[in-house]
């Protein structure tokens, strides 16, 4: 299996990351709202049941995670999967989780 090629498209409300796998239909999406130019909200994480199990919403978050601390961004994580994954991950994840 291939990793999925994660896409991001911004609007100036709005942010939404997109996975793809070669060869497999469907689409994971991870989507965001900006709260200010360093505060976004992570609203929601989606995986087709043809993509589940292969882990592509940990690698929607962990781009979301990258991407945010690469900005000086922290994240509200409102969405259950995010939140969650905030939350085994405190530690490492303080610097970019805002709770």
């Amino acid at each position: 299996m291939t990793d999925p090629v994660i896409t991001y498209h911004d609007t100036p409300t709005k942010g939404r990351y997109a996975a793809t796998i070669e060869g497999i239909a469907g689409e994971g999406e991870l989507t965001l709202s900006k709260v200010s130019p360093t505060l976004i909200i992570a609203d929601h994480t989606a995986v087709p049941d043809s993509m589940r199990g292969m882990g592509v919403a940990q690698a929607l978050v962990a781009r979301l995670i990258a991407d945010a601390r690469a900005a000086g961004r922290k994240i509200v994580p409102l969405c259950p999967f995010v939140r969650a994954h905030a939350e085994r991950h405190r530690a490492e994840l303080a610097d970019v989780i805002s709770w």
